[in-house]
Formats: structure tokens, C-alpha cells, sequence
């Protein structure tokens, strides 16, 4: 009797040495993942916009996009998955795609009826698989084609005021509480919800998004926290103060210049 008590008091210490060393290990884990050096986004963008197979188009908005300031405030990381609502033709799309890496996925949204005026401008950017980290997905906004929390990253660029937007068919391209639902529905716990629009005055209401295709910023903040996010930061680093922001975004006087905001949003862990 006394042997056999000695033999498991043996194993219960081993075991309490085996999880106190597996401890130790998580604990060093998490903190080599906590120092980890934040990705060289200025690296990531030069690489991206000096891709020889990316369309020569996107070169013209290179300038004003600032897309190493975008990848820092967007904060994308490698593996990571990112859906970009609304991705038009795929500028920001070149971005994610490397800054992600082999090991991410980027899923590039659109609504049904852009692909009239987009899909021929994504076929050619994804012929050959040279993109072969991003899929297609074509889809209203309160409808995203993603699993419930599959979502690191969810990006909204130039997009929020679309939800006020009437096409000649007269079908609205989702229901905006419905949409911003769908988001924190898609997005991880802890995952990052990014938008960049173009700015109305203060207290604008929501037509402004189909008359002029702006929107005031407290509609989207509005609206994001009633979805259950947390707004955590927002950037000027695409302000204009010249924009008088009461004329349409392609009046020439003012298309490709608008004054913009730039919001991140968190959904809590």
C-alpha cells in the first residue's frame, strides 16, 4: 500500500511539473507574441504598388491614397483574414493581399450590381491566380458572405454612404442596421472594423449619401456602436480642409481630393 501511495504521489508531481513547464511555455509564448515587431508597412506598401503584374491604372492613385499610412492605420497583419466590403476594382485589394501574405486570405466584396462595371477590371487583376490569396464574393451588404466570427479585419472604404445610395432599380444595397449587423456578425471577437468615407458636414442627414455620396461621420459611428462596436481610433491622414464638402465627389473641382475620415472600430473580446 505504502509503494503503490509513493508511485502516485510520483505521478501527481510529474504531472504538476508537466503543466507548471506548459504554463511557463504558453506564458512565453504570449509574451514572444506580444513583442513581436509590428509589420513594416511602408516595406509592404512599396512592394505592393511595385508589383510588375498590378494594373498600370492604379499607379494614378497612388499619391493620394498614402497606401503606407492606410496598411498602419488598417494595422493588417500576416495570416490574417480581411474582408474588404466594397473592394470597386481592387486598389486597396493589391495592398491586403501582401500584406497578409501566403498564409491570409483576403475576400473582395462587391454587390451584385457593380459587377457590370467592375468585374471585367477583377478578372483581369486575378487572371492566373496572380493574386491566389484573395476570392471574389458578390453579395449586398446585410448578406456578407462569411462565417459567423471567420473575420480578423473587415475594411469599408468609401462605402458607408452606398447604404443611402438608390440605383435605377430602385433596390437599396442592404439595410444599413442590418449591414453593420452583419459585420460584427463576420468579425472575430477582438477583430478590427475600418472605415474611410467621404465627409459631410456635421448634421447632414442620410440622403446626402445618394445625392452627394458623403456622409456625416456621426451616422457611422452611430450606427457601429448600436451594432455592438467600440470606436477605438480615427486618422486625418486623408483631411482635406479645402474640401467645402457641400458639392458632389466627382464635381471636378474637388474628384479624387475629397475631404475623408478614417475610423477604427473593435468588437469586444
Amino acid at each position: 500500500m505504502q509503494k503503490l501511495f509513493i508511485v502516485r504521489l510520483f505521478a501527481l508531481a510529474g504531472a504538476a511539473a508537466l503543466t507548471l513547464a506548459a504554463c511557463g511555455q504558453k506564458t512565453e509564448t504570449d509574451a514572444a507574441a506580444q513583442a513581436a515587431p509590428a509589420p513594416d508597412y511602408a516595406v509592404i506598401a512599396a512592394a505592393a504598388v511595385a508589383d510588375p503584374g498590378r494594373p498600370g491604372g492604379d499607379r494614378a492613385d497612388d499619391e493620394r491614397r498614402k497606401p503606407a499610412a492606410a496598411l498602419e492605420f488598417f494595422q493588417v497583419a500576416p495570416a490574417m483574414t480581411v474582408f474588404e466590403i466594397e473592394a470597386g476594382s481592387g486598389w486597396y485589394t493589391e495592398l491586403f493581399s501582401h500584406a497578409v501574405g501566403v498564409n491570409g486570405t483576403v475576400v473582395m466584396q462587391n454587390p451584385e450590381g457593380f459587377r457590370e462595371f467592375v468585374g471585367e477590371k477583377i478578372d483581369a487583376r486575378l487572371a492566373d491566380g496572380r493574386l491566389a490569396n484573395v476570392r471574389q464574393s458578390y453579395t449586398n451588404f446585410d448578406a456578407l458572405d462569411a462565417d459567423d466570427g471567420s473575420v480578423d479585419l473587415a475594411t469599408w472604404v468609401q462605402g458607408p454612404h452606398e447604404l443611402y445610395y438608390l440605383p435605377e432599380s430602385g433596390e437599396p444595397l442592404g439595410d444599413p442596421a442590418g449591414s453593420y449587423a452583419e459585420i460584427f456578425r463576420i468579425l472575430k471577437p477582438g477583430g478590427a472594423f475600418v472605415v474611410i468615407d467621404h465627409a459631410a458636414p456635421a448634421g447632414a442627414p442620410e440622403t446626402t449619401g445618394d445625392e452627394l455620396h458623403r456622409i456625416d461621420r456621426a451616422i457611422v459611428v452611430d450606427l457601429a456602436q448600436e451594432a455592438g462596436f467600440t470606436l477605438e481610433a480615427e486618422s486625418d491622414f486623408l483631411a482635406n480642409p479645402d474640401d467645402p464638402m457641400t458639392v458632389g465627389v466627382f464635381d471636378p473641382s474637388i474628384r479624387g481630393h475629397t475631404n475623408q475620415f478614417a475610423l477604427r472600430f473593435r468588437k469586444p473580446s
